[in-house]
């Protein structure tokens, strides 16, 4: 089976756009890849963290992911500072990757708009480090939002840039993009993705939330001009994300949604869409809290994926670093390869 891998910040906050466009993704995918996710902690703190909130986010991030469903029978699922190979790889894409590259990031430009000179070169040189995370396990395939493929064609590059110069060693690893649910828009601002970073609560709809606060939320849900429920992209983006989600939560198409609420007006609609929310999301949630009772049972997963990443990861680096020079082993073993070659 071809390798996927991906990775997953813990931030505390996952919200419904996460789920339908990535991490419920994530769990179809483990029935025809070797899949590899990890809980990205090294990414979350290119901005300033809480070192004690980071640390339960990081057990609850992984707790989640059990909960809607990876299985670390047929996943691996670790933390990425617990395989330092990802930095130490990091380290050498940095000194292959270019400046013009990493300056073009949208996402280093959205974040670092306040004031670019106070923002952390860990900021900007993160793409970098998420192309380490990939290229250390080789994969082949790695699952991503719209707003994610400029980092993977950076490590595509990387990739490529690499086996042009050592000989073929990495696989380019190609995007895998949901048909359906990739991009949910923010329930406050529906030209912009859904967002856990967004000034604003009413922005998204998380998936701890409760009941109440799900209603609170949808009511005030910014609409369009008109009284029809359709679905219209450029028209009509609050209603037409309004849709997606109460098709992706029912499995109900478009089309019959909008002709149930033919006549029946916005209150009606978004009172329907808050309850398909709540229904949909309360297993999810029992699942998850069943796994934030056993935080050993988590931990002791985690570190049985670390060891097997680790694994992985340390032949990866092996090669690299010799082909490099970076080991006197490696170099006899490339000069013992070169002479039985003649």
């Amino acid at each position: 089976m071809k390798k996927v891998f991906s990775g997953i910040q813990p931030t505390g906050i996952v919200h419904i756009g996460n789920y339908l466009g990535a991490l419920k993704n994530w769990v179809a995918l483990q029935d025809s890849y070797q899949c590899t996710y990890c809980v990205v902690d090294l990414h979350a703190i290119t901005v300033e963290q809480d070192p004690a909130q980071l640390r339960s986010s990081i057990l609850y991030t992984a707790a989640l992911c059990l909960g809607l469903g990876i299985d670390p029978k047929r996943s691996t699922l670790f933390v990425q500072s617990d395989v330092p190979e990802h930095s130490e790889l990091a380290w050498i894409l940095n000194c292959h990757a270019y400046l013009g590259e990493l300056r073009r990031m949208t996402q280093f430009k959205d974040k670092a708009a306040k004031g670019e000179e106070s923002s952390t070169v860990g900021l900007f040189a993160y793409p970098v480090l998420m192309a380490a995370d990939i290229l250390a396990h080789r994969a082949e395939a790695v699952p991503v939002g719209e707003d994610q493929k400029q980092h993977l064609e950076l490590a595509r590059d990387l990739a490529r840039r690499y086996n042009n110069k050592y000989g073929k060693f990495f696989p380019v690893p190609e995007p895998i993009i949901p048909k359906e649910g990739a991009r949910i828009m923010g329930l406050d601002d529906p030209a912009k993705k859904m967002s856990k970073s967004a000034s604003s609560p009413a922005n998204f709809v998380a998936l701890n939330d409760s009941p109440e606060l799900i209603r609170k939320k949808l009511k005030t849900a910014v609409t369009d001009s008109g009284k029809e429920v359709l679905f219209d992209g450029e028209k009509k983006p609050g209603i037409s994300n309004l849709l997606t989600l109460l098709s992706l939560t029912t499995g109900r198409t478009v089309s019959s949604l909008e002709a149930e609420y033919v006549g029946q007006g916005y209150g009606k609609f978004k009172g329907d869409v808050a309850e398909a929310l709540i229904a949909f999301l309360a297993p999810l949630r029992q699942s998850i809290d069943r796994w934030l009772a056993e935080p050993s049972a988590v931990e002791n997963i985690l570190k049985d994926g670390s060891e097997k990443a680790r694994a992985t990861a340390s032949e990866t680096l092996k090669f690299v670093k010799a082909t490099l020079g970076l080991s006197s082993r490696g170099l006899a073993d490339r000069a013992k390869a070169a002479a039985e070659k003649q």
